[in-house]
């Protein structure tokens, strides 16, 4: 009698509970998965702007170190701070190897 009692799913009910489950798990999935992309896009786009910022960095400097040693500084320091001349032609010397 207790058989009587026991319902039976109607026929295909098992697969349709499996593939809902799996529909749900693919949702989940495609949401993480978006949610993944907006993170990395985010810190691509950080990085992205840290190396625009070092790279104009870098080009400033290499302007500050071509101006730093220019040959005509150079050449002022030299003649205004050490007191230093092109020799004349009769003082120089020249010395064989």
């Amino acid at each position: 009698m207790s058989s009587l009692f026991v319902k039976r799913l109607p026929k295909g009910s098992t697969t349709m509970l499996v593939l809902f489950i799996a529909v749900l798990l693919s949702a989940v999935a495609v949401a993480y998965s978006a949610h993944w992309n907006r993170q990395l896009l985010n810190t691509l786009y950080s990085e992205l702007s840290v190396r625009d910022k070092a790279q104009a960095e870098w080009g400033r400097l290499l302007l500050e170190q071509s101006t730093w040693t220019a040959h005509s500084r150079i050449e002022a320091l030299a003649s205004d701070q050490l007191k230093m001349r092109i020799p004349d032609p009769e003082e120089i010397k020249m010395v064989a190897p």
